[in-house]
């Protein structure tokens, strides 16, 4: 139930893997601040954008009536969570971020993905 003095919740925040991704992006957002400025217009962008685009279809995706478009909608999103892992190897391979970071950053990828293919598979 829902009035005034109440925040609405929808039903994408009552998730877990919407809550690790807006984690994930927090920190996606954190480290591009600290690249320098030509990798924050190039690599960062498409990082940015990548990770966004996790969040973002999940958010879409809980709307929709059928099955079948919430499942179009959360696989973007586990495809755009995979999209991250490479850039993340790059930028570690140029040395704009250690290789810790890189691992842990890699690690949160895998877990959502994970939780994106269970999201799918309870469709």
């Amino acid at each position: 139930m829902w009035n005034d003095k109440e925040e609405y919740v929808f039903d994408f925040e009552r998730l877990k893997v919407y809550d690790k991704s807006l984690e994930f992006i927090h920190k996606i957002f954190s480290l591009i601040k600290k690249l320098p400025k030509e990798y924050q217009f190039s690599l960062g962008d498409q990082l940015k954008r990548a990770a966004l685009s996790i969040v973002n279809n999940i958010a879409e995706g809980s709307g929709k009536i059928s099955k079948k478009e919430k499942s179009q909608f959360y696989r973007t999103s586990l495809n755009s969570a995979r999209e991250c892992v490479p850039m993340l190897t790059l930028l570690a391979k140029e040395n704009l971020i250690g290789n810790s970071e890189k691992i842990s950053l890699r690690e949160e990828c895998i877990y959502i993905c994970n939780m994106l293919g269970k999201l799918i598979a309870s469709l």
